[in-house]
């Protein structure tokens, strides 16, 4: 049975089979998309767990999606699958008290600086002084909430794209699509913004999708660095967020 006949056989007759076999069909996309995160979240999570997660986000995508409307499917379940993903890491509360309550506290001082500073970058000097701490032991901080980091800006932006995996047809909600469009618009904004080497990072990172350690390969500097440098490209991003929105 082609893709098709199965799409026809389970939205027309609600064919158990056919829904099996549109599971299997697209079970690489689940792969795909939860490979993807399992690097992002820089390996602290069960690869296992996101596929299984991802599943749900399928299943649920193959159910709801019509296939009259002018979208690919392909489309319409990486947002699903993805979000499923993402709060089923959320619920996990894998991050420990401490290192939210560093973040926490290096967001703040951001923030702060950011405010204060008139548009002029916010150095490791500053936040250092801000802290109370050598600029050695900031770069330490970083390093050690860099996973954090990831999680954080995913959650802000999706607190403010205005529109939540729970929506019913995502992807045909006009406001949704514009408010999507319009968050990826000041992503990208703010990363021709950064400084040379943390834009690279931020591009290799997400786009090229390479390891830290790949990228420290690349750039010729140490893992750590490379961890403290995007947990700071990151910082910026989120701000961007939150002062356009």
């Amino acid at each position: 049975m082609s893709v098709l006949d199965s799409w026809k056989a389970y939205k027309e007759h609600n064919d158990a089979a056919a829904k099996d076999q549109l599971i299997i069909h697209y079970i690489d996309l689940v792969k795909i998309i939860a490979g993807k995160l399992y690097i992002q979240y820089n390996h602290n999570v069960d690869f296992e767990d996101l596929v299984s997660n991802g599943i749900i986000g399928l299943i649920d995508a193959i159910e709801k999606f019509d296939p009259s409307k002018n979208i690919k499917f392909e489309t319409y379940a990486n947002f699903r699958i993805r979000g499923s993903i993402i709060d089923q890491i959320r619920n996990l509360d894998w991050i420990p008290r401490s290192l939210r309550q560093k973040y926490k506290q290096l967001e703040e001082v951001h923030d702060r600086l950011s405010l204060n500073s008139g548009g002029s970058e916010v150095t490791s000097l500053m936040v250092a002084k801000e802290l109370g701490m050598t600029e050695d032991e900031l770069s330490k901080l970083y390093g050690e909430v860099t996973t954090f980091s990831v999680a954080s800006l995913e959650e802000k932006i999706s607190e403010n794209a205005n529109f939540s995996v729970t929506n019913e047809n995502i992807d045909f909600i006009p406001e949704a699509i514009v408010s999507k469009k319009e968050t990826e618009r000041i992503l990208t904004e703010r990363i021709d913004q950064l400084p040379e080497r943390e834009r690279l990072i931020v591009s290799l990172y997400y786009y090229s999708e390479l390891t830290y350690k790949e990228i420290a390969e690349v750039l010729g500097i140490s893992e750590s660095r490379i961890s403290q440098l995007h947990t700071k490209a990151i910082l910026k991003l989120r701000e961007g967020i939150e002062d356009y929105y």
